[in-house]
């Protein structure tokens, strides 16, 4: 594989800005660093509406697409690890997914580690979820057509709902997702450092979100790779994106093999020379357009088929 281009230039720009390390930081200074970084998304595409609302107790931004009048909707949960970002920083990318797959997309702003150690995140998207299904037609969507999806800790939390809900939703859309915390498949240690993602990041994310909790970090309530088969058989379709420079990429791959053996069917995409976070920067790495193009494709799909 060969590291991307752009990729490379953005990784490079980084490190000239004297970025420190994720780990040597603390919560509050990371997040600032990461939503530092929203504008290399750009402003996302044309949209009907963007609202900020409060959905079952979580607040949530609901972007409705342009000429749709009772759309199907994508349930985001961004990334950051647990412990970073928000619905605000991902707003490009939901406004992109919602005019290319031409649905709404309800982004959820859940509860942050370490304040808010798992299962907060969980049972914040979960609960979201779960009343788009019941209540979105009181809205004016389609609850009948409810898709959940996410990058990196939002593709964690996308599986874990979709395990949860099953056939209740018609896709779960996973973008780069960290399916097994216990950070032990290969692609950790060769990506372990220079890819944006680090293997010292993600124990420092794994750390404030479990820490203290009881949870052990193969438990199946947080890395769905541990689910048995069994769950994972009602669980809906699904798309699984992953980057070659990334050290999520084995999981990645990993957990879409583990959905198609139980009977699942699942697309996979690799894009074998990008970084884990370049679906988000779309402004610096051309790449991040097709990936986007490829999950709204998956989207529209399976919205069609309900």
């Amino acid at each position: 594989m060969t590291l991307d281009s752009s990729a490379a230039s953005f990784l490079q720009m980084l490190v000239d800005a004297g970025r420190p390390p994720l780990h040597e930081s603390i919560p509050v200074d990371a997040r600032a660093g990461y939503d530092a970084l929203a504008p290399f998304g750009g402003e996302g595409a044309d949209v009907e509406s963007v609202t900020e609302t409060t959905i079952d107790g979580v607040p949530c931004h609901v972007v409705r697409p342009l000429e749709v009048s009772t759309p199907p909707v994508l349930v985001w949960f961004h990334g950051g690890g647990w412990v970073i970002g928000s619905a605000e920083a991902s707003l490009a990318v939901c406004r992109d997914l919602a005019a290319a797959a031409g649905c709404a997309v309800v982004s959820v702003d859940y509860r942050l580690a370490p304040e808010h150690p798992a299962p907060a995140a969980v049972m914040d998207c979960t609960a979201v979820t779960k009343w788009v299904l019941e209540h979105g037609s009181e809205i004016g969507l389609d609850h009948r057509r409810v898709a959940v999806g996410g990058d990196s800790a939002g593709g964690n939390l996308s599986a874990l709902v979709a395990l949860d809900l099953g056939e209740e939703l018609c896709h779960q859309a996973l973008v780069y997702p960290a399916v097994d915390l216990t950070i032990s498949h290969p692609s950790i240690d060769e990506n372990a450092e220079g890819y944006l993602l680090t293997k010292a990041g993600m124990e420092w994310f794994v750390g404030h979100y479990l820490g203290g909790t009881g949870i052990e970090a193969g438990d199946a309530s947080v890395s769905p790779l541990a689910a048995p088969s069994a769950r994972m058989r009602n669980a809906a379709t699904a798309s699984v994106l992953v980057a070659g420079f990334d050290p999520l990429r084995d999981e990645g791959l990993a957990y879409a093999t583990a959905l198609s053996d139980a009977g699942v069917a699942t697309q996979t995409k690799a894009f074998s020379g990008q970084i884990h976070g370049f679906f988000s920067y779309r402004m610096l790495i051309p790449e991040a357009e097709e990936a986007i193009d490829w999950v709204a494709q998956q989207l529209k799909d399976a919205f069609a088929q309900r």
